[in-house]
């Protein structure tokens, strides 16, 4: 293995465990979230200090293959891919640590019957699922599970879009709920915006692996 591709295997590690530590940041923001765990917020708040160094680390090594190797084709692909993969993880723990710090500043816990009103636990397991999708797609380079995140990033849209009148339904009906309601928005628009990001990273994927750029073909 020359000096290139051991740098290169690194790198893809590197992006691996930078894709484990944001999506365990997210899932224990939502765990902490649903339910009004302080402590757990505690832990993801604390971890972003790391989050924030491997994104560092990450940028730093792209721009040091860049200029010793000066790659083409698949390889340069493969570095524009992890450095904007890097940047959308980094945005997704950003949604987990803002998430966090609601729960700590908040006093009261989210009720039952407003997660219910705006679906959230199909929210939950449909970002999950998107996470799932993408961590497989990295490792394997499949580009057909990669794909699969598109269908699932419409199911939050339509949650999202819906949350909005099921919400103010809510208040009619108690205007006390106001403040919680506002909240659960709030975390509802971070996760509609995550799986965004999953999205934008599948597309990275599939750029990478299929040399096919997606990115203003999707929007048209």
């Amino acid at each position: 293995m020359d000096n290139a591709e051991y740098q290169r295997e690194a790198l893809n590690q590197s992006a691996f465990d930078m894709l484990t530590l944001c999506t365990s940041q997210l899932e224990k923001a939502i765990e902490a979230f649903v339910s009004h765990d302080s402590d757990l917020s505690e832990e993801v708040i604390h971890k972003e200090n790391r989050v924030n160094a491997m994104d560092i680390k990450i940028e730093k090594d792209c721009e040091k293959f860049l200029a010793l190797f000066n790659p083409v084709a698949i390889d340069l692909r493969f570095i524009m891919a992890i450095l904007k993969i890097n940047s959308d993880l980094e945005r997704i723990a950003d949604h987990a640590f803002n998430i966090c710090n609601y729960v700590v500043e908040e006093e009261n816990a989210i009720s039952n019957k407003l997660f219910e009103a705006v679906d959230f636990k199909k929210m939950v397991e449909t970002t999950k699922s998107m996470m799932d999708n993408i961590t497989v797609a990295f490792v394997e380079e499949d580009v057909k599970i990669a794909r699969k995140v598109f269908k699932k990033d419409k199911v939050l849209d339509k949650i999202n879009i819906q949350s909005f009148n099921n919400l103010a339904a809510e208040i009619e009906k108690d205007p006390k709920i106001i403040r919680e309601a506002l909240f659960l928005f709030s975390v509802i628009k971070k996760l509609e915006r995550v799986g965004d990001l999953i999205k934008n990273i599948a597309e990275e994927i599939i750029f990478y692996t299929d040399a096919e750029i997606l990115k203003h073909k999707r929007k048209k």
